[in-house]
């Protein structure tokens, strides 16, 4: 034990500060580490091309003979989706309750990493002992059912992770959070609280899930035609509000969308989802049923262009297309990024005659994040001595931390922090913040992941934003002379047939400046192919304005 004797408590997050998803948070004593979620972001629209955004785990991959596990709060893809990439590089017990585990398995199945994992399943009932960590957890209320909240309790004191939530008076599943536990533990004494900061902008409280239900039956009693819902295919209490709403109206369900499909046979095998029986049917029976008695449940609620809805609103859907007297409810709200996308949709779907319903004007959606006067009241149930504000971008992590002082936490026991930024706690009750660990995004292009960097994403803008254009010359290769070209290629910058003269003129410029360094006696074709970009690029820039990445080809003879 004397190992411990002078060992610190140590924060790391990897991820989910100053950005929303790629939730990843290290939690450390000693020699002794725990990892809390792992979870992805999707691109932003300047990352061309890129797949996906992962936290960097190198801090993980250097000091993973102290990792003991891997907990996870609930499964949502920014708090699960990077664990096929981690568990590749690092081998770690994965804990989480039942439905994250189910849907844990179909993504590491997928990776064929499923045989080479250990998977523990947690429940709020049971703590469990992780290395020198003992943990704790409890019920919290949020979009997809079983997700909890963390007490960590270690020799210096007790951490309290949030996880996702908002406090829900009524939830679907009737888990109401487990108020009894957070009082509990502030009676005992919380170090640090780690909370949710999603929603720290929004005032007041956020609607129970139960809301939409009522909204959606009032859209089921008018419709007369086919229902089509589109969700989050991880929204399992929504699905679930659907089917109920949909066999109080005797609507048959037909399934569009392999994520949504296979969620919800995870969430109905593992008893999360009630679905009476023969009320399922393949999307291809819907012919045998007239439109007032068929709803579908979709994916697409974002706009994705290849997505079930997206298919369905451009006619181009094996089963369904979209026609005048369908009724089309998108319940979810836009993740940030995807506004454009889903909009389109929305005006697609308008122009085939339907009747579209979101969340700006219907009441369809509700967050799963709690507004301020939940994390209000979730800081003073607990009573922390130290506030850590965890999942939100800048504004969002600020104004939780407003929150956090004007409920009486000092303004020096409060935390606004980076991804990588690390707080250290000692036994003496000090606390010690300014190092730095390695911590980033990497991106995943393909198969190709980390191989894509800010210089090839910054050429994919220029490309995207003003072309290209190829310079291939021929020149001597002991003089420099030019023997032939300059040829010259164009794509995404101007059109060659429709901009000639400009392309004769850039073709005087790169002669002139080829001739200009074979009379200097300048051979280094490393040399002439940055004079070449460099005269070309002025050139152009002063007659058109414009920036076209420049790529100068120089054969030797």
């Amino acid at each position: 034990m004397a190992r411990y004797n002078n060992a610190k408590l140590r924060l790391v997050p990897l991820g989910g500060l100053g950005e929303v998803g790629k939730n990843m948070f290290v939690v450390e004593y000693g020699n002794d580490m725990i990892v809390i979620d792992a979870g992805l972001m999707f691109p932003e629209d300047e990352m061309l091309g890129i797949d996906l955004v992962l936290p960097d785990f190198s801090y993980i991959k250097r000091n993973q003979s102290k990792l003991k596990g891997i907990v996870l709060t609930h499964g949502h893809e920014d708090h699960i989706g990077a664990l096929p990439y981690l568990l590749k590089d690092v081998k770690a017990r994965i804990y989480g309750t039942k439905l994250t585990l189910g849907l844990v398995r179909v993504k590491l199945n997928e990776y064929k990493l499923l045989d080479s994992v250990t998977l523990t399943e947690i429940h709020p009932k049971n703590p469990i002992k992780i290395g020198r960590f003992r943990l704790e957890f409890f019920r919290m209320s949020h979009s997809i059912p079983d997700g909890v909240g963390i007490a960590i309790h270690t020799p210096i004191g007790t951490i309290i992770h949030s996880g996702d939530f908002k406090l829900d008076q009524t939830p679907i599943d009737g888990h109401v959070i487990e108020f009894d536990k957070l009082s509990a533990y502030s009676e005992k004494g919380v170090l640090v609280l780690l909370s949710d900061s999603t929603n720290a902008e929004l005032e007041g409280y956020t609607p129970s899930e139960k809301i939409v239900g009522e909204n959606l039956r009032r859209i089921f009693e008018t419709a007369r035609g086919r229902i089509i819902v589109a969700s989050f295919a991880s929204h399992i209490h929504r699905i679930q509000q659907v089917i109920d709403t949909a066999a109080k109206f005797g609507r048959k369900v037909a399934v569009s969308g392999l994520t949504m499909a296979n969620n919800i046979e995870i969430a109905s095998e593992l008893g999360y989802l009630k679905i009476p029986k023969k009320m399922l049917i393949h999307p291809a029976e819907m012919k045998k049923y007239p439109p007032s008695k068929i709803c579908v449940l979709s994916t697409g609620s974002q706009g994705e262009p290849l997505s079930a809805l997206s298919r369905m609103a451009n006619h181009e859907h094996k089963w369904l297309n979209v026609e005048e007297g369908d009724t089309v409810i998108i319940s979810a709200s836009a993740v940030p990024g995807n506004e454009k996308s889903i909009f389109q949709t929305i005006d697609r779907l308008f122009k085939c005659g339907a009747n579209v319903f979101y969340e700006s004007i219907s009441g369809v959606h509700v967050s799963g994040h709690g507004a301020q006067e939940e994390l209000k009241l979730l800081i003073n149930l607990v009573k922390p001595k130290y506030f850590v504000p965890i999942h939100g971008e800048y504004r969002h992590l600020k104004h939780h931390a407003d929150l956090a002082q004007e409920l009486g936490i000092p303004k020096e026991n409060i935390f606004i922090i980076s991804n990588g930024d690390v707080i250290e706690f000692d036994g003496n009750g000090t606390v010690r913040t300014g190092e730095r660990v390695t911590a980033g995004a990497v991106l995943v292009d393909g198969l190709g992941v980390g191989d894509i960097g800010d210089i090839v994403l910054r050429d994919r803008q220029q490309l995207a934003n003003d072309g290209i254009l190829v310079v291939v010359v021929t020149i001597d290769k002991q003089t420099g002379q030019l023997i032939a070209g300059p040829d010259m290629v164009s794509r995404g910058f101007v059109y060659v047939k429709e901009s000639g003269e400009l392309l004769d003129e850039a073709k005087e410029r790169v002669v002139a400046t080829l001739e200009k360094t074979a009379s200097e006696s300048i051979t280094d074709w490393a040399v002439l192919k940055a004079d070449v970009r460099r005269a070309l690029s002025s050139f152009i820039y002063d007659k058109i304005k414009r920036r076209p990445m420049i790529m100068p080809i120089i054969v030797e003879i």
